[in-house]
C-alpha cells in the first residue's frame, strides 16, 4: 500500500530529520517545515538542517556495555540517517562517536534534499498546524517558537516546563600551547590520543575554580529565575558551586591520564575534543558555561596550555522547553488531546542528540504505518528505543518528570534465574559490567526481531 498524502514534520533538527528519513524510506511523502533562517534562535549559528548546537559528541559508542552505545547500534540496524551520517563524518573521540558538525549537517541535509519523497519548506508554523494536516510530527525541539509553544500550552492546559542548557566553548587548535598540553585518551581508549589534555596542579586548580565562581554571569529574566539546569549539561561554574572538588570528579577528573613531562597524574585536567574533520577546532569538554563572554576569555586562558587561546565560539546558555509527556502523550507519541499530532525529540523530555533522534525515528515509523494503513508496532521494552519510549509515555513519574538520557536503569530488570533444585538457592543477579553486557545483548537481539518485521 502507498500513500500520496504527505506527512508534515515541523522542525529540521535531529528528531525532525530522522522522522522525515524514516517516512521517506517507508515510501511516504514528507514535508519538513523549518523556520530558520526566517526566524532565528538564540542557539543556532546556521540555517542548516540537523545543526549541532551544544557539543559535537554523540557520546559513547560502546554497544556492549553503555546504554547510549546500544542506542547507536539499534539505530544503525534501523537505518538511522543521524547515526549513519555520524559514522561517515566522525572525528577521533576515543570510545565516543563525535562528528565534524558542519560536514554532518551538510550531509544530512543533502541526503534529505536528494530524496524524491522529501521536500523542505522554510517557514515558521505559527500556532497549531492546519486542520487538514491529519498526520503531523512536531519536532521543534527545545527552542520551539513562542507562538507554537503557546498553542501547545493552550490545547494541553499545561504550563511549559523548562530547563537551561549550556554550550561549551570551541578553541582554535593552533592557539593551544602543545609544550604544555599533550594528546591522550583516558586509559588510552580509542587511538589513545583522541583528546588534548591541559594539566593543572592544585594551586592552578584552586585559582581557576575561584575565578569561575567570581566571574560575571549572564542575567536571568524574571520568568527564568526558577528554571532548573539539566544535570547532563550543567555549567562548569554551577558544578563548582556544588563543591570545590566537584569538577575534579566530573569533566576535570585526571584518572587514566599521565603528564608526559612529569610522568605523574595531574591534580586536575581540562580535556579538549576534536570538533571538525580538519582537526583545526577543539571544544573544551564539559565546560558549558553561563559566564559572560569577556570573563570567559580571561578565565579559560588561566588553564595551562590555553594562555593564548583563540576562541571560534564562546560558551552560552539558552532556555529549553519540553512537555509533560507521560501525562499528555499516548504510547504512539500522539497528543491525547489531538491525536493527529505526534511529538518527537527533546520536546518529549528526552535529553541528548541521540535520544532525540531515536524518538524521531520512532515517530517517523509510527506515522508511516498510519499513513500506509498498517498497524503500529512498538519496539520491545528490552531495547533502548523501547525503554525510552516507555519512560516518556507512562513509565516516568508525572509530577517529577524531567529530561532523561538513555540509561540501563530504564531497561526492564533481568529475570531471576531459577533456584538450584538441590540447594534451593537462587543465583545472584549479575552486576556491573556483566549486567550491562547482558542488557546490551538482550536489547540488540530484540531490535533485530523488531527491525525484520
Amino acid at each position: 500500500m502507498s500513500s500520496d498524502k504527505p506527512v508534515h514534520v515541523i522542525g529540521g533538527g535531529m528528531a525532525g530529520c530522522e522522522a522525515a528519513w524514516q517516512l521517506a524510506q517507508a515510501g511516504v511523502p514528507v514535508v519538513i517545515h523549518e523556520m530558520r533562517p526566517h526566524r532565528k534562535t538564540d542557539a543556532h549559528k546556521s540555517e542548516g538542517l540537523a545543526e549541532l548546537v551544544c557539543s559535537n559528541s554523540f557520546r559513547s559508542d560502546d554497544a556492549t556495555g553503555n546504554a547510549v552505545g546500544v542506542l547507536h547500534e539499534e539505530m544503525r540496524r534501523l537505518n538511522s540517517i543521524i547515526i549513519t551520517t555520524g559514522d561517515e563524518t566522525a572525528v577521533p573521540a576515543g570510545g565516543a562517536l563525535a562528528v565534524d558538525r558542519d560536514l554532518f549537517s551538510a550531509a544530512v541535509e543533502a541526503k534529505l534534499n536528494d530524496h524524491p519523497l522529501v521536500s523542505v519548506e522554510r517557514e515558521e508554523i505559527t500556532g497549531l498546524p492546519p486542520e487538514d494536516w491529519d498526520n503531523v510530527i512536531i519536532a521543534t525541539g527545545p527552542l520551539t517558537s513562542p507562538d507554537l509553544s503557546e498553542a501547545i500550552r493552550a490545547i494541553t492546559d499545561e504550563d511549559d516546563l523548562a530547563f537551561f542548557d549550556a554550550i561549551a566553548p570551541i578553541v582554535h587548535k593552533d592557539s593551544i600551547n602543545m609544550d604544555i598540553a599533550w594528546y591522550q585518551s583516558r586509559y588510552d581508549k580509542g587511538d589513545g590520543k583522541d583528546y588534548i589534555n591541559c594539566p593543572l596542579d592544585e594551586d592552578q586548580y584552586n585559582a581557576l575554580i575561584a575565578a569561575m565562581l567570581d566571574a560575571e554571569k549572564m542575567d536571568f529574566k524574571e520568568w527564568e529565575a526558577n528554571t532548573p539546569y539539566f544535570e547532563g549539561c550543567m555549567p562548569i561554574e554551577v558544578m563548582a558551586e556544588r563543591g570545590h572538588d566537584t569538577p575534579r570528579f566530573g569533566p576535570m577528573k585526571p584518572v587514566g591520564l599521565r603528564d608526559p613531562r612529569t610522568g605523574e597524574r595531574p591534580h586536575a585536567v581540562v580535556q579538549l575534543r576534536q570538533d571538525n574533520a580538519l582537526g583545526t577546532l577543539y571544544n573544551i569538554v564539559g565546560f558549558q558555561t553561563k559566564m559572560r563572554y569577556g570573563p570567559q576569555v580571561e578565565v579559560f586562558r588561566m588553564i595551562p596550555g590555553l594562555e593564548d587561546a583563540q576562541f571560534a565560539r564562546l560558551g552560552g546558555l539558552h532556555r529549553n522547553t519540553f512537555i509533560r509527556s507521560p501525562k499528555l502523550l499516548d504510547e504512539q507519541l500522539r497528543l491525547k488531546a489531538q491525536p493527529r499530532l505526534r511529538f518527537a525529540g527533546q520536546m518529549t523530555g528526552v535529553e541528548g542528540y541521540v535520544e532525540s533522534a531515536a524518538i524521531g525515528l520512532m515517530a517517523g515509523r509510527m506515522a508511516a504505518a498510519q499513513a500506509l494503513g498498517e498497524g503500529v508496532t512498538l519496539p520491545p521494552v528490552e531495547t533502548a528505543h523501547g525503554a525510552l519510549l516507555a519512560h516518556i509515555t507512562g513509565g516516568a513519574n508525572i509530577d517529577t518528570f524531567q529530561p532523561m538520557n538513555v540509561n540501563f536503569g530504564l531497561f526492564p530488570e533481568l529475570p531471576l534465574a531459577e533456584a538450584d533444585p538441590k540447594t534451593g538457592r537462587k543465583p545472584r543477579r549479575p552486576k556491573g559490567r556483566d549486567r550491562k553486557a547482558i542488557y546490551a545483548e538482550r536489547a540488540l537481539k530484540a531490535i533485530d526481531g523488531y527491525a525484520n518485521r
